[in-house]
């Protein structure tokens, strides 16, 4: 259970960096802990996307991941972002991304500062 914990709060970080950092990739709520929880949220959805599709989807490409020497993984991440954003949009939480070159760059944000977060943040269970 702390694992879970500690790698949604790994997430809801990463997240937050990239929706500070890109202005196409928006978090709405008149406050801050409105804009709080509506990330943690996202990162709950972020992670059972992961959990749950990414699996698949890279079994499907693997051929891919071969010939291109890991670079899909790029696109992989971005599409799992654009999927992330549209559960949201379906559930009514207050995220979305807004093209999908910015679901690129948000992804490589967000796999940099989830790999950081995850150094840096217990790994016990």
């Amino acid at each position: 259970m702390k694992n879970l914990l500690v790698k949604t709060i790994a997430n809801a970080g990463a997240l937050a960096v990239a929706v500070w950092l890109l202005d196409k990739i928006t978090l709405t709520g008149d406050s801050t802990g409105k804009k709080a929880a509506t990330l943690i949220v996202v990162a709950l959805v972020f992670g059972l996307v992961n959990l749950l599709v990414k699996p698949v989807v890279k079994v499907l490409t693997f051929p891919l991941f071969i010939l291109t020497l890991g670079l899909i993984t790029l696109i992989v991440n971005a599409l799992m972002l654009l999927l992330t954003s549209w559960v949201c949009g379906q559930l009514g939480v207050g995220f979305h991304v807004d093209g999908f070159w910015a679901a690129v760059l948000g992804g490589l944000i967000i796999s940099i500062v989830s790999w950081a977060l995850n150094l840096v943040l217990p790994d016990e269970d």
